[in-house]
């Protein structure tokens, strides 16, 4: 009990975060009927924005870091990923009322990663001086690319082999998953940090604007999460027992191989909290599009509505905090 209590208390703690507070108030504005509006372009740029200055930063550290340390938490990540779409399958084919796109997709979903919270955990253990290898947010395609690849291959094994059609081309959904915005905008600044002297741009001018903009998309998470609560009407009451259990469950399991990496090869514990996060966040950005392209046939109400209404704001509101009240203590940090 007291263990639980000293957690609890530290969630709390939490939700201090400036951060968390415009998530929050986000979806008080929707609630209370504001017509706000952050156009799309304006939305597009920001997120363009965080993805290269985590891409720079990212690249730059990986350029000076020991790549034998940062194999085991690549692969953990890529297990992670694969994981998580595989009993994400298992458990809605349990359930006959869901279709097999759906259940599919909306695994899939969960499995690949969202930038913005990877965002908000980044400025959140700065915050609480939580040091972390800076190449740790370039785990994030050795997720996100094998959950989305994954899911639409299994999407298309089940449609083949309901309509007996040809095998399944997995070389084009790569590069259809490569060409995305997220995975570009990503990929572009952690090449551009490998290879040029990029610290001066980086520091004169992403990292001045990181918090500003990354505000700015957490009031239009919020006012969106708000919004798609009306879509999961639509939708059977087992996608937001998903959405509500499952990124806690997700972020565990990553949290667990995080910590064997940490005794095997010294990942920081900010590392662990960050590889438990990206594992617990659902894709807002590379997924959607790239799952509406792969698998046509699923409900976008299923697997967007979900995750964009219930699963983030559990990922940011509460796992977050959640884990790095655990890290403290595993870590007695």
């Amino acid at each position: 009990m007291e263990f639980l209590a000293d957690v609890l208390v530290r969630i709390v703690t939490q939700f201090q975060s400036p951060t968390l507070g415009f998530l929050i108030g986000g979806m008080a504005v929707a609630a209370l009927g504001s017509k706000l509006q952050i156009p799309n372009a304006i939305y597009q740029f920001i997120v363009f924005m965080l993805l290269m200055k985590i891409g720079i930063d990212g690249g730059i550290e990986i350029r000076e870091a020991n790549l034998s340390a940062m194999f085991l938490p690549a692969l953990m990540a890529v297990i992670t990923g694969l994981f998580i779409v595989l009993i994400g399958n298992f458990l809605f084919s349990l359930i006959p009322t869901i279709k097999k796109a759906d259940g599919i997709a909306t695994a899939g979903l969960f499995g690949a990663v969202s930038a913005s919270t990877l965002a908000v955990a980044l400025v959140i253990l700065e915050e609480q001086s939580i040091t972390f290898e800076a190449w740790v947010p370039a785990l994030y395609p050795f997720m996100d690319i094998p959950a989305l690849i994954l899911a639409i291959v299994l999407a298309n094994i089940h449609k083949t082999k309901e309509q007996e059609e040809d095998k399944v081309h997995i070389l084009g959904i790569l590069r259809d998953s490569l060409r995305g915005s997220a995975l570009s905008s990503l990929i572009l600044g952690l090449v551009l940090g490998l290879l040029t002297n990029s610290g001066t741009v980086l520091e004169s001018f992403y990292e001045p604007l990181f918090r500003g903009f990354l505000s700015i998309l957490m009031l239009v998470m919020g006012m969106e999460a708000y919004s798609r609560i009306k879509e999961l009407k639509k939708v059977a009451h087992w996608f937001m027992v998903y959405a509500l259990i499952m990124p806690i469950v997700h972020g565990l399991f990553a949290f667990a191989l995080g910590y064997i990496a940490h005794t095997l090869t010294g990942f920081s514990p900010g590392g662990v909290i960050l590889l438990a996060v990206i594992a617990c966040s659902n894709s807002d950005i590379s997924g959607p599009p790239t799952l509406r392209a792969g698998i046509p046939e699923a409900n976008p109400s299923a697997y967007i509505g979900s995750s964009t209404s219930v699963g983030t704001p559990v990922a940011i509101a509460f796992c977050i905090p959640l884990y790095v009240a655990l890290a403290q203590i595993v870590f007695e940090l």
